[in-house]
């Protein structure tokens, strides 16, 4: 009763905080992006919060920690130097240039002003919705396994009381109460990782032994397997797409859209990368760790981390990681809820039926969205997919595999067409598709790793031999760009001529 209870007024002052932010959503950027007006510490809590969620400790850190032991320490490199540094680097301040200049808000948006295309605006919004109900469930499944194991609340009452709370507390409060409790959140979960593994790694005797211990090879039984695809192909695959992957992911782009300026960016980028290691890490050793007080993983090994936490840790621990995974979810489940929502009605009703987004029926549409996909997700996490990791990957596969090419050529490269940014989008849409399905369960991340690869080695080449866009386009999509460059070169001639 006191987990609970504990639990419930955690929950409450999330529920106030969007009540607060209520008032404020008056348009569509309010209510989306927070008015264009982030400051740095918002903006890398939010994006770290919605890139590690309840899928990264109980389906990550409990299946691929059994299956690569420390080898998962890769994953956590990648994810933070890759994922996170090198995104708000490279992409953060051109995405929050042209992304203003253009006036685009979504993905979607952006795709259709850069190569002026309507067909990959409604192709792209299609796409974002299709697999962003099946990323939600797996967040949902995480949250619920975690209830049911570590509250004895069951699977199917914990899974609907998340839903609906994620459905009221985002449509009161939209994007800006999820940056306001991300720091609240960000805080725990920091807080939460650090407990987690000093608790554990006591009781194996300390880091150092628990290190020695798990660099036997015996604890990565994932790389022993004989047949089907090598283990270590499977391991490069998921850092590459858990790494790699975000750069292409509509939820976490949105963060540089949203931010006040440039010079938040540079902040921002170090502020979330340090947020990154001690997650990831935190998770993945914990994962590696179950090999320490465990023999065999239990038959579903998503309650291999849940039952770690319960068996091996004080209740009160027990109770700071619960909430640590509900910060970490709460924040991802609301990001995935508003950018799939916006695809439906900023995108596609957008597009057919054009109304002005100061308009309060457009603020309502985008609430009433995100109540109907959250049933969407609800209704598949009900299901009971086989495996969380699988769902997951599949879904950033798919997500990743359609937009990193033709988002980042959009971005830095003038001669990507119009024809290669559609080619690109549909090879890995249909690649992560088609592999998936005939691979199978143990290829999906070397599926996912391949239709991201392939439109990036793809769009150069069809560029090349398609149709260019005419300089006056061009001129307009990278105006400020193209004037800094032509004032860096008179600048040189000059300095150089004196």
């Amino acid at each position: 009763m006191i987990k609970i209870v504990i639990v419930v007024l955690y929950i409450a002052v999330m529920l106030l905080v969007g009540w607060l932010c209520m008032g404020r959503n008056k348009t569509v950027s309010d209510f989306f992006l927070g008015g264009r007006n982030i400051g740095p510490w918002l903006s890398a809590f939010a994006y770290g919060s919605t890139y590690f969620s309840a899928v990264l400790f109980i389906g990550y850190a409990g299946k691929l920690g059994w299956g690569f032991g420390l080898h998962t320490m890769w994953i956590v490199a990648g994810n933070a130097f890759v994922g996170v540094f090198l995104a708000w680097k490279i992409l953060g301040p051109r995405t929050r240039r042209m992304t203003d200049r253009l006036g685009a808000m979504t993905m979607p948006e952006f795709l259709a002003a850069r190569y002026n295309s309507r067909f990959l605006k409604i192709v792209s919004a299609i796409v974002i919705f299709a697999f962003l109900v099946p990323y939600t469930a797996s967040v949902y499944m995480g949250l619920s396994y975690l209830f049911e194991v570590n509250l004895q609340i069951p699977y199917a009452y914990a899974l609907a009381f998340m839903a609906i709370l994620t459905g009221v507390y985002l449509i009161m409060g939209g994007y800006l109460a999820v940056l306001i409790t991300d720091l609240i959140q960000g805080v725990v979960v920091l807080i939460g990782v650090a407990i987690m593994v000093t608790v554990l790694v006591s009781q194996a005797g300390g880091f150092g032994e628990a290190t020695r211990q798990l660099m036997a090879p015996e604890y990565a039984p994932g790389l022993l397997a004989k047949g089907g695809i090598p283990g270590w192909v499977t391991l490069a695959s998921l850092v590459l797409i858990t790494s790699l992957g975000p750069w292409g992911m509509p939820q976490m782009v949105q963060k540089f859209y949203s931010i006040k300026d440039e010079s938040s960016i540079q902040r921002a980028a170090l502020v979330c990368t340090a947020i990154a290691v001690v997650m990831t890490f935190g998770a993945y050793y914990t994962g590696a760790l179950t090999h320490l007080f465990y023999q065999t993983p239990p038959a579903n090994i998503d309650e291999l981390i849940p039952r770690l936490l319960t068996e091996h840790t004080p209740a009160w621990v027990a109770m700071v990681i619960l909430l640590l995974v509900i910060s970490a979810s709460m924040s991802s489940l609301s990001s995935l809820v508003l950018v799939s929502s916006s695809a439906i009605v900023i995108d596609l009703i957008g597009d057919l039926f054009p109304v002005e987004r100061s308009k309060g029926r457009v603020v309502m549409m985008m609430r009433v969205c995100c109540g109907v996909f959250v049933a969407l997700s609800l209704y598949t996490a009900l299901m009971k997919p086989a495996i969380i990791v699988n769902l997951m990957v599949i879904s950033w596969g798919a997500l990743a595999g359609s937009f990193i090419g033709p988002y980042v050529y959009g971005l830095f490269w003038k001669r990507t067409t119009r024809t290669a940014a559609i080619t690109g989008l549909l090879a890995g849409l249909g690649i992560s598709i088609g592999l998936s399905g005939y691979l199978g369960p143990k290829g999906i991340p070397l599926a996912g790793a391949i239709a991201m690869l392939t439109p990036i080695l793809l769009i150069p080449v069809v560029s090349l031999i398609t149709r260019p866009f005419e300089n006056a386009f061009i001129e307009r999509i990278f105006g400020d760009e193209m004037e800094s460059q032509t004032s860096s070169v008179r600048e040189a001639v000059t300095e150089a001529a004196s």
